[in-house]
């Protein structure tokens, strides 16, 4: 006999379903319009809330049942109210969650089912292939998945190696973040702008903006690595050396032809009916889950918390945007950002303090507003102008490496080397490091692409 729960979730899917994920928002003409700005408050607290709470209580914030009752706290006002004024609003926002958590999960659970073990001679040559690697699998497998099938191989190579957090550091910039930029598997951002029309391969076209930065990151990184690597202790060069094991790669013959399946079911099933998509997701990570021994994920370390997480907040997330984004698409051109470079470094900027997944839904809903300038180009039948566009992508992918809380794989990179017992900087220590190297890697890149 079907539980009352799952026969409860069987018909939130089938209601779902009557509700056309890629039309744009219904209520936005009217209701964004009369509709008062305070109830922007409501997205700002859920925001703020995920920025300073876990500096004012860590131990009240740890639990993912108490960023439940935040996000139910914050974001039950703003559906009861599109309930009672559009309910097709609140159905569109509960289908965009569902294929957002729905990914998430695909990625996180087969990328935990791959354990790559190995110790290799930490150089700064070999330290740099495996970012660059990093941030070319990033956009394929998501930042969070690279971010989580990578750091563990490195770090277990650096640990003979005295100085290292410098190499942490720099895998947060590129692997956790602006390798992630070609694809919307690769950044939760990007997957927002996929379910909302702009197609699959459109990001693929940011192939020049990634590599210059990814190559000059990399460039960076090896000139600081061959400075300090020079500077290692001799003992510790020497055992560095010696103590070699090969890579071992378990898993991966199940799990990569999976995350192939993702790759291609979000590639190829952007008009199918949902839930196909989120149901095929959901079989892959159930065979994934079912089938890799649980030694693999137990030498992963591998634990639902971080997704749980991810879920339990972007409810609230997702619930508090609904009166932010009707606002902007009705009255978002009075805010006067209107170029690809105010776009890039206003999406940038509340993207390092704020996740930048809803920050660019924001700015996405801000362009949409603005229009499309003379002689300017829209993204497919989005209503966004191409270049403004770009400058929200970039600014929301890159400068989410901006703090610790820009994007979700951050901490998880931190905690983990911190499990490592490296003595990883603080929030604002990690800032000086970023103010000092992406900002003006940032600004240099802004300039030639997009003025």
């Amino acid at each position: 006999m079907t539980s009352p729960r799952k026969l409860a979730g069987l018909v939130f899917l089938a209601t779902l379903a009557q509700v056309p994920l890629a039309a744009a928002s219904p209520g936005s003409a009217h209701i964004g319009k009369t509709l008062p700005v305070l109830w922007v408050g409501l997205f700002a607290a859920m925001l703020l809330s995920i920025a300073i709470l876990p500096l004012l209580s860590e131990k009240w914030w740890h639990p993912n049942r108490n960023k439940l009752l935040l996000s139910a706290v914050l974001g039950l006002p703003a559906l009861v109210l599109f309930a009672t004024l559009d309910l097709r609003v609140v159905l569109h926002t509960a289908q965009e969650y569902v294929s957002f958590i729905v990914l998430l999960t695909a990625l996180f659970v087969i990328s935990g089912g791959i354990l790559i073990r190995t110790d290799r001679p930490a150089t700064p040559v070999f330290n740099t292939s495996m970012l660059g690697l990093g941030a070319i699998l990033a956009s394929f497998m998501g930042t969070t998945g690279a971010a989580m099938l990578l750091i563990r191989p490195l770090l277990e190579s650096n640990q003979e190696r005295t100085r290292v957090v410098h190499t942490v550091l720099f895998f947060i910039f590129l692997v956790a973040n602006i390798g992630g930029c070609l694809t919307p598997l690769g950044d939760p951002p990007l997957f927002m702008g996929y379910l909302k029309g702009v197609p699959f391969g459109w990001t693929l076209g940011l192939w020049k903006e990634w590599a210059a930065t990814v190559a000059l990151l990399l460039v960076v990184y090896f000139l600081l690595d061959s400075f300090l690597h020079a500077r290692e202790p001799g003992e510790a060069r020497q055992k560095d050396q010696t103590q070699v094991t090969p890579v071992r790669i378990q898993g991966g013959a199940l799990n990569f032809p999976l995350l192939l399946g993702v790759l291609l079911s979000v590639a190829f099933l952007h008009n199918a009916p949902f839930p196909i998509r989120e149901l095929i997701l959901v079989a892959l990570s159930y065979v994934s889950w079912r089938a890799t021994p649980r030694a693999i994920r137990e030498g992963n370390k591998f634990s639902f918390h971080p997704i749980l997480e991810v879920a339990a907040l972007f409810a609230g997330i997702f619930a508090t945007m609904i009166p932010a984004i009707q606002i902007l698409e009705a009255r978002g051109a009075e805010l006067g950002i209107s170029s690809p470079m105010g776009f890039f470094w206003s999406a940038g900027t509340l993207s390092s303090f704020l996740d930048n997944a809803p920050t660019y839904v924001v700015f996405f809903s801000l362009a949409k507003a603005v229009g499309i300038p003379l002689g300017g180009a829209q993204v497919a039948s989005t209503g966004v102008d191409a270049q403004n566009l770009v400058g929200i992508s970039l600014g929301a992918v890159f400068m989410g490496a901006m703090t610790y809380i820009g994007n979700a794989p951050n901490f998880m990179v931190k905690s983990i080397a911190e499990e490592r017992k490296l003595a990883m900087p603080s929030f604002f220590g990690y800032m000086l490091w970023t103010v000092g190297i992406l900002l003006p890697i940032f600004a240099l890149v802004s300039w030639i692409f997009l003025r």
